[in-house]
């Protein structure tokens, strides 16, 4: 992958991992709000807040983003950071967004429902998504996220393949949330990133039960 991307998908982790760790969800992405709506643990109308406000993010810290790096952003090289199949094209970047999206779920489902485990929940999607980005991320671009992909497609006007980005991660973090219902004998018991009893959980949360399992 170009090290320019490079540069800009790491800016954007580094500032997705201050985020999320300030407001201690992780609902950065429609796959995950879809995904726990799915598992009854958010409402209808704060999942659709979140999705709208996860495409006006994404494109608003595009645009920010272009207008502090100027005609950098949108050379050729970097092209916003849209997220396009590899050279291996759309079939494999396909069968690649299905699997980084059902991993980052199962691994997101199995730590923040463990009470010894869910502190690192934040610390273990970050560290996905940065083994992604360094080694998923030449065959579709790494996105994982509608939202992202379409905060870089609207600016730069590629719509390249834009199918997989919309149908893939979605479609793998909902299977992975009802195979870990099925397969498992722990409820679901937060949506949150990390559980803190003294913060509003606008999710279904179960914070006494997280806590004295």
């Amino acid at each position: 992958m170009d090290g320019s991307k490079t540069c800009v998908k790491s800016w954007r982790v580094g500032a997705r991992t201050l985020v999320g760790g300030a407001i201690r969800v992780l609902h950065r992405s429609h796959p995950v709000t879809l995904a726990f709506f799915r598992l009854g643990m958010i409402d209808a109308g704060d999942a659709a807040f979140y999705m709208l406000a996860q495409i006006a993010g994404a494109i608003a810290g595009v645009l920010l983003a272009g207008a502090l790096l100027g005609p950098a952003l949108a050379a050729r090289e970097v092209q916003f950071a849209v997220t396009v199949p590899g050279p291996a094209g759309a079939l494999v970047a396909f069968a690649a967004e299905l699997a980084i999206s059902f991993v980052l779920m199962t691994a997101v489902l199995h730590v923040t429902n463990n009470p010894r485990l869910h502190p690192f929940t934040g610390l273990v999607a970050g560290a996905l998504v940065a083994t992604y980005i360094l080694v998923e991320a030449p065959l579709s671009g790494m996105s994982m996220n509608p939202a992202r992909t379409l905060g870089s497609a609207i600016p730069a006007g590629v719509w390249n393949a834009i199918w997989i980005y919309l149908v893939a991660p979605p479609l793998a973090m909902i299977a992975a949330a009802d195979l870990y219902v099925q397969r498992s004998n722990h409820r679901v018991l937060s949506g949150k990133l990390l559980h803190d009893p003294e913060e509003r959980c606008i999710f279904k949360c179960c914070t006494p039960a997280i806590e004295s399992e």
